[in-house]
């Protein structure tokens, strides 16, 4: 059989703009920083994970954290005055989600769109330690793998009859908790086998097999997140 790959096959946007999307979403929208003056900019930031998960054809989960986003803004601007206990634990609650679910949104699209070798690659470039580029790489393999058992865990306990119920909510837990902590063993264990037949710990430059460079909208995008930090820095300076 022919096989060929293709080496500038990449995601929408180049690691490095990833990560700097993401602590420009974590400073402007979680940390709330500028408020006012950064309006515009905080709206840009909390729709562009949606619209980077449409670039990356994810659709369905697209379009579900926009529903969630705004039915968790407009129910939080109808709870405003002369609030009750519950009332203002749910008015926190939803102010809580619109300000962390886009960021939340934005690391998802993340892991699922960086391949590791590109990431590494990536990190290489920017002359990252391999303290840290190591134990990054790992959790963006750890993490899917552990949803994909999850997912066959519960297929497996359903067709045994498991189910969660009133009756057997805690076997059902049981039966599903465990296979899982000992799956994460095994599963740590593997990925630190993978990580030293491809030689992660020898501590020497490496190939990559990946070509990573900066396209037209990663420069639009790293462009974008610069002046965010110029424009509350303006603003911070003459406050």
């Amino acid at each position: 059989m022919k096989y060929s790959l293709d080496r500038n096959a990449h995601s929408f946007l180049d690691p490095r703009t990833k990560l700097l999307l993401l602590f420009t979403s974590s400073v402007f929208v979680v940390g709330n920083a500028g408020e006012k003056q950064m309006v515009v900019f905080y709206w840009i930031l909390v729709f562009l994970p949606v619209l980077l998960l449409f670039a990356e054809r994810e659709w369905k989960t697209g379009f579900a954290a926009i529903m969630i986003y705004v039915g968790s803004y407009l129910a939080g601007l109808a709870l405003q005055h002369d609030l009750t206990a519950l009332e203002s634990a749910l008015a926190l609650m939803l102010y809580i989600i619109t300000k962390i679910l886009p960021t939340v949104i934005l690391a998802r699209y993340i892991v699922k769109s960086t391949k590791v070798s590109e990431f590494l690659a990536a990190m290489h470039r920017m002359h990252v330690s391999d303290k840290i580029t190591i134990p990054v790489s790992v959790i963006f393999r750890f993490f899917p793998t552990v949803v994909e058992e999850s997912k066959a865990i519960n297929d497996a306990m359903r067709m045994r009859g498991v189910e969660f119920g009133a009756k057997k909510a805690a076997e059902a837990v049981e039966y599903r908790m465990v296979p899982l902590i000992a799956s994460c063993s095994i599963i740590g264990e593997e990925l630190s086998a993978a990580a030293m037949t491809r030689g992660l710990e020898v501590g020497k430059k490496r190939s990559c097999i990946w070509k990573i460079k900066f396209k037209f909208q990663d420069w639009i995008v790293t462009v974008f997140c610069l002046v965010c930090f110029i424009r509350w820095g303006i603003g911070w300076f003459y406050k």
